[in-house]
């Protein structure tokens, strides 16, 4: 099964939420997850981000590829590219 670390959009229209989510590649984009490491709400000011650090590099450890936007926030919280 391949795994991506993506995000779920939440909230009531035109004021978004995102869950960081692990998902199953096939599942659609608000659909089944398999676990929830996060949230991102870029409605606050500042932005609000919270990861599950642990549970982030676990799933990354065992192969999950992270979406582009993903990506740059797990930068941003200091869990992705400090390893390579």
């Amino acid at each position: 099964m391949a795994t991506r670390i993506r995000l779920k959009r939440m909230g009531a229209k035109k004021a978004p939420f995102y869950r960081i989510v692990v998902a199953d590649s096939r599942a659609p984009r608000d659909g089944r997850f398999i676990e929830e490491i996060g949230f991102y709400n870029p409605t606050r000011e500042p932005v609000e981000l919270n990861v599950k650090v642990e549970r982030a590099q676990h799933w990354l450890s065992t192969g999950a590829q992270p979406s582009q936007t993903v990506r740059t926030l797990l930068k941003n919280a200091g869990v992705y590219g400090e390893e390579a």
